[in-house]
């Protein structure tokens, strides 16, 4: 038996709960492993709360991360000892997932946990941390560099933005971060952005060009957001979109595009292929300070999970929730 998040489907509706397991139970896979912590993430908090259709089967045990030891593996990559990462995949949603004391999944859904990083601060950074890098190597591919102007950095106080405001200091770049919790200024200058502004200066319609303000900009939020953000990106510059907190929607022109030659980058993390997230967790275990984790992350047990993913929901929450899934 293990322990783990449950969430079950009736014709009364659906009930989540913490509920012991038999391991008999678990999906096929050619890895099991002995999780040592997960995450909660915006989409587990959806699947948590039922506020959106993220679950395709049930029963499920949510959670797209987890980190831990392999117990048992046919897969030829990977030993019983071994320490893994999970990120994405469909976990939490088609697959049991991480809120669990055990996962079973296919090997080739793994990285190597970097040495640099306990398995605790692996999930401080989890998928969130690891779309982070996603973005901002996708904007240094793109051959942005320091000189070449300030970056913007939008939904800054969520795991994806206090990551990827921590990596671009690290690389050189000034940051401007937005967010809608102007009261966390000190956390965001402490992670190292250089100017902070009101979310709201980004969240209604705009001009289609605006005055140029940022070589780069990774956005969370999408809809008017990540609109006025391409209005103000300038020339050759780039965005990296990975989310959309304010909506799906993209109510802008292509004038960015045709006349001052922007990029949009489209960041996915579910289903990047493997030598995208071995270079981007490559990018975290060089660049990452892992004491900024402290900062970033709050740690909660596996009972916690299912209060929490409503204060998610709520925008409540700063950077990150590490689960311990063994309290």
């Amino acid at each position: 038996m293990f322990t783990a998040v449950v969430i079950e489907k009736s014709d009364t509706g659906t009930k989540v709960a913490t509920a012991g397991v038999e391991e008999s139970s678990l999906p096929e896979g050619d890895v099991t492993v002995e999780v040592a912590y997960s995450t909660l993430n915006y989409k587990d908090a959806l699947a948590i709360t039922g506020s959106s259709p993220v679950v395709r089967s049930f029963p499920m045990v949510p959670g797209i991360d987890f980190a831990g030891v392999v117990t048992e593996s046919s897969n030829p990559e990977w030993s019983a000892g071994d320490e893994v990462i999970l990120n994405g995949w469909g976990v939490g949603e088609t697959h049991w997932g991480g809120l669990a004391q055990r996962a079973r999944v296919k090997g080739d859904w793994l990285v190597r946990k970097p040495a640099e990083f306990t398995a605790r601060q692996a999930m401080s950074i989890g998928t969130a941390g690891y779309t982070a890098s996603l973005c901002v190597d996708a904007l240094l591919k793109h051959g942005i560099e320091p000189g070449s102007g300030d970056i913007l950095v939008t939904g800054a106080t969520g795991g994806v933005g206090s990551v990827a405001i921590a990596l671009l200091r690290t690389a050189g770049f000034t940051v401007a971060a937005a967010t809608g919790k102007t009261s966390e200024t000190a956390y965001l200058e402490k992670l190292g952005a250089t100017t902070v502004i009101d979310r709201a200066e980004l969240a209604e319609r705009g001009k289609p060009l605006q005055k140029e303000r940022w070589a780069g900009v990774v956005d969370t939020a999408g809809s008017y957001t990540l609109a006025n953000a391409g209005a103000q990106t300038r020339y050759g510059g780039a965005i990296a979109a990975c989310g959309l907190a304010q909506g799906m929607d993209y109510p802008a022109t292509v004038a960015p595009f045709i006349l001052r030659g922007v990029t949009l980058y489209g960041i996915d993390s579910v289903m990047a292929p493997r030598p995208r997230r071995l270079e981007a967790w490559a990018r975290l275990a060089r660049d990452l300070d892992p004491s900024v984790l402290k900062d970033i992350a709050e740690e909660i047990g596996l009972a916690e999970a299912i209060p929490a993913a409503n204060r998610l929901i709520d925008g409540t929450v700063r950077g990150r929730i590490v689960v311990d899934v063994n309290r």
